[in-house]
């Protein structure tokens, strides 16, 4: 039997969250995926994933987390042909003090007002796997030029 490998990227996200319905958010602007989004990003080579998600918030909020909880997976296929893999993760075990970084300005919002500020594209789909404990995956793909989202 031959093996067959596929080029992938990972990265992740992490909702933070506190006891008072607050959860972090960063804007992101100048990135190709503009507006609201949890902090996050890529995972480097031969780094932990959970290492990489406590250093990207870190990095993007001055907070420091603890304890991440895994709760889904965001994936798709890029044109190229190679897999991009989000590790979506929470925890609202965190400390430190709240600093913006060059990615963009973060800043607490009320969950349930989170909807009605400009997401970045997919990410209101994409809450679900924060949100809802029977999602664990969210992935898309293009059928006809159409794409098609399934949440598992």
């Amino acid at each position: 039997m031959g093996h067959s490998y596929e080029q992938v990227t990972f990265t992740n996200m992490c909702m933070v969250y506190d006891d008072e319905g607050n959860v972090l958010v960063q804007e992101r602007v100048h990135t190709g995926w503009d507006g609201i989004v949890f902090p996050g990003g890529h995972v480097e080579e031969g780094e932990d994933f959970v290492d990489a998600v406590k250093r990207e918030v870190l990095e993007e909020s001055g907070l420091e987390i603890s304890c991440p909880e895994l709760c889904g997976v965001k994936q798709w296929m890029r044109d190229d042909g190679s897999r991009y893999v989000v590790f979506c993760y929470k925890t609202n075990r965190f400390s430190g003090t709240l600093t913006s970084s060059e990615e963009g300005e973060v800043c607490w919002v009320k969950l349930d007002e989170l909807k009605k500020l400009p997401l970045a594209r997919t990410m209101e789909k994409t809450l679900q796997l924060f949100l809802d404990d029977n999602i664990s995956e969210y992935s898309f793909r293009l059928e006809n030029g159409e794409r098609i989202e399934i949440l598992k």
